[in-house]
């Protein structure tokens, strides 16, 4: 298995920092892009402009490390159907006005395409260290996984802290209106429509994968408890964290921000964490076997949240499911810019479909 780096966008930096500099021209005095760069490692679903601008605040030059977000062209084979940029800006804004929880400050939201070709936002840059995809953090040679195990316990708590201060806001709240899903069923019931509309979309070349539809027939099947409705960040995994001193410093990617049972980003959470350690596993290295495992993460957030964590393993199997439809769309983008080509059995398609299966086979977690 290859761990380059895919293509992400065709965009070109120069092209974006101009745009950038000329539409922050009529929001501060004099603005100069220092720096422009695309971040290394991590988030294939937006694209992100790391830069620096100097300009005139005050008659002092004050120099502002920024980030801008901004939407894929549809030329790049986006890996969303959507991308709420207004409902992003408002989940961050909501957390950061009712939690304690490190979401960056946005400094500027635009709504208006033409400037960047789609709505965009600049958040404030906020130094820190992120776990790699690239080469998995699980396969060693980063600061997680060289870290002790009293550090690495450390990184896993307080990634845990973030959530419950994250699902401390009601998914009822008329602040989440913006965020939550269509529909008058309940938030997990809209959660799993919206899941199998997205499979429709990828799917509508007419290459469809069996395992990922019997998966949607498990989820009928063994349906959970469900819980109270939460704001959930949905793609609550540590590689969307940054850290210093083995505590989150920023919560970023909140594309997937919807409500939902709390469950929802705790299993997505493990899952996440249980992808890259198979991949370790699976070429014969010992991975993080001691990290984000289901029962100390669910005890974890039961004594920080008071809230116990039921049917958890519904909600891993359910991430595990929604990664592969990711990874099915991943492909496709994969084969469209000449990088790999689509396998004869389209479950192949996504790296994990051995942890799916053994998970709809009822033996993975044994």
């Amino acid at each position: 298995m290859s761990f380059e780096r895919p293509t992400t966008s065709s965009r070109h930096s120069a092209d974006l920092q101009v745009a950038l500099q000329t539409w922050l021209a009529e929001r501060v005095d004099s603005p100069q892009i220092l720096s422009a760069d695309r971040p290394p490692t991590n988030g294939m679903s937006s694209e992100t402009l790391l830069f620096d601008v100097a300009f005139q605040r005050d008659g002092q030059r004050v120099v502002e490390s920024c980030v801008a977000r901004i939407p894929p062209s549809s030329a790049d084979y986006p890996v969303f159907p959507r991308y709420d940029m207004a409902g992003q800006v408002a989940a961050m804004r909501l957390v950061t006005e009712r939690t304690s929880a490190p979401v960056p400050e946005i400094l500027w939201f635009e709504d208006d395409p033409s400037h960047l070709g789609a709505p965009f936002f600049v958040m404030r840059r906020i130094d820190g260290v992120v776990p790699p995809d690239v080469l998995p953090y699980s396969m060693g040679g980063n600061w997680l996984f060289d870290a002790t195990a009293e550090q690495q316990q450390l990184v896993q708590d307080s990634s845990i802290a973030v959530l419950t201060q994250i699902h401390s806001i009601a998914g009822d709240d008329s602040a989440t209106n913006p965020i939550r899903l269509s529909g008058d069923a309940s938030a997990l019931r809209r959660h799993v429509d919206d899941q199998y509309a997205y499979y429709q979309w990828v799917t509508a070349d007419g290459i469809r994968a069996p395992m990922i539809e019997e998966g949607f027939a498990y989820l009928e099947q063994h349906w959970p408890t469900e819980t109270d409705e939460v704001l959930s960040w949905g793609d609550s995994r540590i590689g969307n964290m940054l850290y210093a001193d083995f505590r989150p410093v920023a919560v970023l990617d909140w594309e997937m921000v919807a409500t939902g049972p709390r469950e929802l980003d705790l299993g997505w959470m493990i899952f996440l964490h249980y992808f890259f350690q198979d991949l370790a596993t699976g070429y014969g290295m010992p991975g993080l076997p001691n990290f984000m495992r289901e029962a100390e993460v669910s005890a974890t957030y039961a004594q920080l949240s008071g809230h116990t964590p039921v049917d958890l393993r519904w909600y891993i199997t359910y991430a595990a499911l929604r990664h592969a439809i990711i990874m099915f769309r991943i492909t496709r983008r994969s084969v469209r810019f000449g990088e790999s080509q689509m396998p004869a059995n389209p479950d192949e398609a996504f790296v994990h479909h051995p942890t799916l299966r053994a998970m709809l086979d009822g033996v993975y977690f044994e």
